[in-house]
């Protein structure tokens, strides 16, 4: 079993915008009204199907947002039910070929005596320019581009490699270097995408799409800011291909 229960509750980049004490702090962890017990319902299937090798995968506030109590009690459910659970791993995405700075928190438990070896990091990153230029302008689909006011252009032309547009609030991003994260954004607005490393302007849906690792021809549908919720809430599939490798060569 694969899952991912929603990562709201617990992120840091969904709530940095916000003070802790007010009203639009939506970082509240296990006592979210909607999403913030979904790790229990995943842990029950998990129980109740018995598949061989399980993963759970969340942002590392999940560990985080009360030291660790009811990640505790999920993993000890585990292995009340049998399961030799690996402690808790916590993977930047740009370690492993992809091209941008993304944490990830996976738990990884099978009904075996076999031991978890975690994937081999990369012994160099992948700079983000590497899949930002030389895209296609014609025939590839979520490629729209938003238009900036000219004194926003004139802002971002000026931007060093990796500053920060504080009018903006948007990152310039360093070609020689993994992107920031992609975040998604919340469900009244898409993500705020970054700005290119070398034309003054924010990112495309395919251009973040990129970042994550999809390929060209996955698209992504609905309006523009939930495509940008897509791709931003997604695990960058290179990311994902290597803990299923790990998987399939420790237990199978």
């Amino acid at each position: 079993f694969v899952g991912g229960p929603p990562c709201q509750p617990f992120s840091i980049a969904a709530n940095q915008r916000f003070a802790k004490w007010g009203d639009n702090f939506k970082r509240v962890g296990f006592s979210h009204e909607r999403n913030g017990n979904l790790l229990f319902d995943y842990v029950r299937l998990i129980v109740e199907f018995r598949p061989k090798v399980f993963l759970i995968e969340n942002v590392p506030g999940l560990r985080d947002i009360d030291d660790g109590e009811q990640l505790s009690e999920a993993v000890q459910i585990l292995e009340d039910a049998g399961y030799s659970v690996h402690d808790p791993l916590v993977l930047d995405a740009a370690d492993f070929g992809v091209p941008q700075h993304r944490q990830r928190l996976f738990v990884v438990g099978a009904r075996t005596n076999s031991v978890f070896r975690k994937p081999a990091a990369n012994l160099h990153r992948v700079g983000c320019a590497s899949v930002l230029n030389e895209l296609p302008q014609d025939g590839i689909s979520n490629h729209e581009t938003r238009l900036h006011s000219a004194g926003s252009i004139r802002r971002y032309r000026e931007l060093s490699y990796g500053a920060r547009d504080q009018l903006g609030r948007v990152d310039r991003l360093d070609p020689t270097r993994p992107s920031k994260t992609v975040i998604a954004g919340g469900l009244n607005g898409g993500g705020r995408s970054h700005l290119h490393p070398e034309i003054p302007r924010t990112l495309s849906v395919r251009e973040c799409a990129r970042l994550q690792t999809f390929p060209d021809d996955y698209v992504f549908v609905g309006p523009t800011a939930r495509q940008f919720t897509q791709v931003g809430n997604a695990v960058p599939p290179v990311l994902a291909a290597r803990m299923a490798e790990s998987i399939l060569k420790s237990f199978y």
